[in-house]
């Protein structure tokens, strides 16, 4: 097996046992999205558990997607989900699978089930379907079509492929017990009618099946061993099994469930993640705000941090709600190591040096990384004017107080120890320039205060810099689990973009920003792919290195 490290839960432990007794010649899993709509981080837990599943014994684990629904447009999602899966570094056995690959063998499925005797034609609307199924505290009763002989149940189902039907005047339902506690259970529709194109099959059916239907099949024609999926189908598993117990199907798949991913202040749902999308609150599926794969990685998650955290939160039964900060750890130690430290200021305020020359300026050569010195050195340029951040100025401060204030010293990062003269405002009393005093030499400042014990502040030059937007994001809810609330746009967190524009070191270049950076004492940043360019570049915010540090 895999010497990776051992899960511990549930699922390992199911699969591992049938694994040494044998049960199966080889573990197979399988992930298979409907592809009408973009992977999200719950679908990367999925995705984990299921490859990861079949990399540990040696398995196979296939994509397949659940394409029965022909109103659909699939070949975009189809395209994004093999990129998301891809660039999370997994790789699925052989071709790609599609439900729509057995549209043939499920329909002679459903007519072994009509000849059985456990399936017939429905002809009530669909209103009328949900009335006769009754409700958990009222049983159900039956449809008066539900005992039509099997010949003609045979015949009518034949017209419905025909498209001898309108949409909506007839369906194919399972004859099971419409008294059962389980509601799924109560003769579930089959087979619908739709009049549309498929993407693959174009216009051979016009009879599709449900998911249902469809999956259970699925799993048992590629030999799925463990169909692993989440709590919101453990009712389904009872209509799964009896599907494959009431067909003449060689493999017979079993279904095992585990609670779905929950994320703080976020939407987990396709459905409304797609109207976030469609009514343009966010900026696309792949806006950095969505806990959508793509906006992930736009922002500037990586692959291992994304693995990281699903192997973080484990598998469980338990439905729980995830805090966001666990999300942003597992970035945060990875770019700890990996990322590139430069300077940026984000809301700029002019400090100018009146002790020194107009044309003052030197090199300053610094490390790129402060505890990683193979990647390398880059050099600054320091003159006679330079931006700070607007927040590292405090025209009172306290002895608690460890950043810039008026008559008291604070160290350049990189550079001096500067001392705050004076201050120029503007007519709405906002400070505009801060004239200081910098000490070049360590004799000049040492009577003054012990630089070792003064605070350390980040700056720019004002001459040598790049202008730059940056983009901060927070939570796109105010509530902390949207998903229950039915009216969630109620709940829209109305800062959760905010842009600045500011400046970043001259010796920031483009490959320097094929992968996420630090800007120092604030946090780790992304180019935008979207918007990003050498003239103006644009960098989104991944995660702040502190939360204590502010840019107002």
């Amino acid at each position: 097996m895999n010497k990776r490290k051992i899960p511990s839960h549930f699922i390992y432990k199911i699969v591992h046992k049938d694994f040494l007794t044998k049960k199966y010649k080889t573990i197979r899993t399988r992930f298979p999205p409907e592809p009408n709509g973009y992977l999200h981080l719950g679908h990367a837990k999925s995705i984990c558990l299921n490859f990861y599943i079949a990399k540990c014994f040696q398995g196979e684990c296939y994509l397949r997607f659940d394409d029965t629904n022909p109103e659909t447009k699939h070949q975009k999602y189809i395209e994004s989900i093999k990129h998301d899966i891809k660039w999370l570094k997994f790789k699925w056995n052989k071709s790609v699978h599609y439900s729509s690959d057995y549209f043939e063998k499920k329909y002679h499925f459903a007519i072994e089930l009509i000849k059985k005797n456990l399936a017939y034609v429905e002809e009530l609307s669909l209103d009328d379907i949900r009335k006769y199924r009754g409700s958990l505290t009222k049983i159900g009763k039956n449809s008066p079509y539900r005992n039509r002989s099997i010949q003609e149940n045979l015949y009518l189902f034949k017209q419905m492929r025909l498209g001898n039907f309108s949409e909506g005047t007839a369906c194919l339902r399972a004859k099971i017990d419409m008294t059962s506690p389980f509601l799924i259970m109560r003769d579930p529709i089959l087979y619908r009618i739709r009049f549309k194109n498929h993407h693959r099959t174009q216009n051979k059916w016009c009879i599709y099946p449900t998911y249902d239907f469809s999956h259970c099949i699925s799993d048992a024609i590629e030999n799925i061993t463990h169909s692993l999926c989440t709590l919101e189908f453990q009712d389904n598993r009872q209509l799964y099994n009896w599907i494959l117990k009431n067909i003449s199907i060689r493999f017979i798949s079993k279904q095992y469930e585990f609670s779905r991913m929950n994320l703080e202040y976020t939407v987990m749902s396709k459905r409304k993640l797609k109207i976030l999308v469609k009514n343009n609150i966010v900026d696309g599926w792949d806006d950095p705000r969505m806990p959508t794969i793509s906006g992930l990685r736009r922002r500037g998650y990586t692959p291992l941090s994304i693995r990281t955290f699903c192997d973080r939160i484990g598998i469980t039964k338990q439905n729980s709600i995830i805090n966001i900060s666990a999300l942003e750890s597992c970035i945060k130690k990875e770019l700890n190591i990996t990322a590139m430290r430069f300077m940026a200021v984000i809301n700029p305020v002019l400090l100018i040096f009146e002790n020194l020359p107009d044309k003052f300026e030197k090199l300053i050569e610094v490390p790129n990384h402060p505890s990683n010195y193979a990647m390398g050195k880059r050099k600054i340029f320091f003159n006679k004017k330079i931006y700070i951040d607007r927040s590292d100025f405090s025209e009172k401060s306290n002895l608690l107080y460890k950043r810039l204030s008026l008559g008291k010293t604070v160290k350049l990062r990189h550079a001096y120890v500067i001392r705050a003269n004076r201050i120029e405002k503007n007519k709405k009393g906002q400070v505009t320039t801060i004239f200081c005093t910098c000490y070049q030499n360590y004799n000049d400042h040492i009577n003054l205060i012990n630089p070792n014990k003064i605070g350390i502040i980040h700056w720019v030059s004002a001459k040598k810099n790049i202008p730059s937007e940056f983009r901060f994001y927070h939570n796109l809810f105010t509530h902390i689990n949207p998903d229950i609330i039915k009216n969630f746009l109620s709940f829209l967190n109305e800062n959760s973009l905010k842009i600045y524009h500011g400046f970043i070191e001259s010796s920031v270049t483009r490959d320097h920003v094929k992968h996420p950076i630090q800007f120092e004492r604030i946090g780790y940043f992304f180019a935008d792919c979207r918007y990003y360019s050498d003239i103006y570049p644009v960098f989104n915010l991944i995660t702040y290195i502190s939360k204590f540090w502010k840019i107002d």
